[in-house]
């Protein structure tokens, strides 16, 4: 149940970003082509590749959160981030795509944009929006940060939910487009030179390569299997080290199988005291432990293991997995 508040809080901000975006698409295209800016159907498609992309990250966490069954033991939360990569590919794609060829066109073919008007409505309008949807994004940023005892910057760069994350992301893009947009039909109309409508699509679309490969590679590092956060692994080896029978922590290995859950996986050298029954009970009181303080961590397993030649008795040593996330 200690999960289910932040799953539900991801999946309320998805759609009202999804349903932000799909009315603002269909505002910008229609000014889009009343003006002919370049600009303004490139944030069109920028909100047609943001709504697609929250549909997509609902599909995320829907399909992520089924249970585990024989056939999936650890669970479907790595799927979710195989949606959230598609989202991102689809940004990558779509948006940056079409942004940047299309303002390489009207600067070629300096077409004259028609009525200003409706653009400058419709941009104003798309802000007011954006800004309610990107608050809900900070909010949960904000607590969910709180929660892990770490600040909201280093939160997003290490957080396992990618869908809070691209929903920042992406809300935060729209407004610096929305902004660029602005510029780039306000300086076409005063000065009579599509150029400048061209140069700012340029930059939308070059605005959503960023936001898209930052996606795409916290996605495809998550898929591979990476590590909890620096911190979070030293107070998982703290807990471990204060257990009565365990003398060292050899390797202590883990990694993130979906948003919520963790696994931990320990080989372990025990008192050489230790009988079988009291190994069973430390491997209980572990996972009581872990799971107690953290409730993502789903699995815990402990390997007991020989005493290493030369250990020096009661020293620890602990493997360092390198590439681990930043220390948050």
């Amino acid at each position: 149940m200690a999960e289910a508040a932040p799953r539900t809080e991801s999946v309320g901000t998805v759609v009202v970003a999804g349903a932000a975006n799909l009315a603002i698409a269909v505002a910008k295209l229609i000014a889009g082509l009343l003006s002919g800016s370049a600009a303004m159907l490139s944030e069109a498609v920028h909100s047609v590749a943001d709504t697609t992309t929250e549909v997509l990250l609902y599909a995320a966490l829907r399909r992520g959160a089924r249970p585990a069954d024989p056939r999936h033991p650890f669970g479907y939360g790595k799927e979710s981030y195989v949606w959230a990569l598609l989202a991102a590919l689809f940004t990558f794609v779509a948006g940056a795509g079409f942004a940047v060829t299309h303002g390489v066109t009207t600067i070629l073919v300096h077409e004259h944009s028609g009525d200003y008007l409706a653009s400058y409505v419709v941009l104003a309008v798309s802000f007011g929006i954006e800004s309610v949807s990107l608050a809900r994004a900070v909010r949960q940023v904000r607590r969910e940060s709180r929660r892990w005892r770490t600040t909201p910057r280093r939160f997003l760069r290490t957080t396992a939910d990618t869908t809070v994350k691209a929903v920042f992301l992406e809300d935060s893009a729209a407004l610096v487009g929305l902004l660029l947009a602005a510029v780039g039909v306000a300086l076409s109309q005063l000065t009579g030179d599509e150029l400048y409508d061209g140069i700012a699509s340029i930059l939308i679309g070059l605005l959503l390569l960023v936001v898209a490969t930052t996606l795409a590679y916290s996605n495809v590092s998550l898929l591979v299997g990476r590590a909890v956060p620096g911190r979070l692994r030293r107070e998982i080896e703290d807990e471990l080290t204060d257990l009565p029978t365990v003398r060292r922590i050899d390797t202590l290995l883990t990694m993130q199988l979906g948003p919520d859950d963790v696994l931990v996986a320990a080989k372990v050298d025990f008192a050489d005291e230790a009988t079988g029954a009291d190994i069973e009970a430390a491997a209980d009181e572990a996972e009581r432990r872990l799971t107690g303080r953290h409730p993502g961590i789903r699995y815990v397993f402990l390997d007991p293991t020989r005493s290493r030649p030369g250990s020096g008795g009661d020293a620890r040593f602990t493997q360092d997995p390198g590439g681990s996330p930043p220390t948050t």
